[in-house]
């Protein structure tokens, strides 16, 4: 295996085999426990620093829950600032659903996993709607089941530091 995101996230259990239900309600052979991996601070500093270097933006976000560490590990990467897209919009205190000044701002958002790409739909709608510029997002892991296509037909790509093949064939 040469690439080495999916070398930490195969060492680190975070691929695991057997019959799952996901999300969707889809009948999966494989469940990726992202949450193993990114809650190594190694393995998430690693990813981090990928996404960092590897793309340019002036601020990074990810939707709550599972892309906040990573938004986080990207903006300490990078030395730039991140924002968080709440789940639900807050309808006390400082209402809303972005937490971080995004308007206007090259955005760069970033997920764990995606699959029907709908979590990044709604952070991509999301931040647009507070003003943002984004047209990018990049996943830790593609599980290749048409999150690609449905970003596409919102003007967005999607950008894998591992795609599900490269675990599976591995």
């Amino acid at each position: 295996m040469v690439n080495p995101i999916a070398t930490l996230l195969l060492e680190s259990g975070a691929i695991e085999f057997g019959d799952f239900v996901l999300a969707s309600g889809a009948l999966s052979p494989y469940y990726i426990d992202i949450k193993a991996a990114t809650t190594n601070p190694a393995i998430l500093a690693e990813i981090g620093k990928a996404i960092a270097e590897g793309w340019e933006f002036d601020m990074v976000a990810g939707v709550a829950v599972g892309a906040v560490p990573i938004a986080v590990a990207v903006s300490l990467a990078s030395g730039r600032p991140y924002a968080i897209v709440r789940k639900t919009e807050k309808d006390h205190g400082k209402a809303g659903t972005i937490i971080g000044d995004v308007s206007g701002r090259n955005v760069l958002l970033v997920e764990d996993v995606t699959t029907s790409g709908g979590s990044a739909l709604y952070g991509l709608a999301a931040l647009r709607a507070a003003g943002a510029h984004v047209d990018r997002v990049v996943t830790v892991v593609d599980r290749e089941a048409g999150a690609h296509e449905a970003l596409a037909e919102k003007g967005a790509s999607l950008l894998a530091l591992v795609r599900v093949s490269e675990l599976l064939d591995g």
